[in-house]
């Protein structure tokens, strides 16, 4: 049997775009994409702080370097640039393996950059 468990968390970035007329997806700074362990066509989920929204999307690269969070197409309906959000990924692991699983967990500072360990 398998489960699903956090594979990762982007936690509290703001966006920064919104664009309404694009195919979709949400644009993530490479950066941050590596920091997360998020490969680009990767399903995500979405979480609106200010407003309550979830909704899944697929990640593409934005800039690296460049703090973007881009939120696009229909996804750009929920959440205003300022919003902060949550990204959040998933894995499917067997139960043994889920017993030994850490999550990677990444907290940007606010203008969406690594913070210095």
């Amino acid at each position: 049997m398998h489960i699903q468990v956090l594979k990762s968390k982007i936690h509290h970035v703001r966006v920064t775009q919104a664009e309404l007329h694009y195919v979709g997806s949400i644009s993530l700074d490479e950066d941050l994409m590596d920091a997360a362990d998020l490969i680009e066509n990767e399903l995500v989920q979405v979480l609106n702080i200010n407003n309550g929204q979830r909704f899944e999307t697929y990640v593409i690269k934005g800039e690296r370097g460049s703090g973007t969070v881009c939120l696009n197409g229909p996804a750009a309906r929920l959440a205003q640039v300022g919003d902060d959000i949550i990204v959040v990924s998933y894995a499917m692991v067997d139960r043994e393996e889920a017993r030994r699983h850490k999550p990677v967990l990444v907290f940007p500072d606010e203008m969406n950059k690594l913070q210095e360990a």
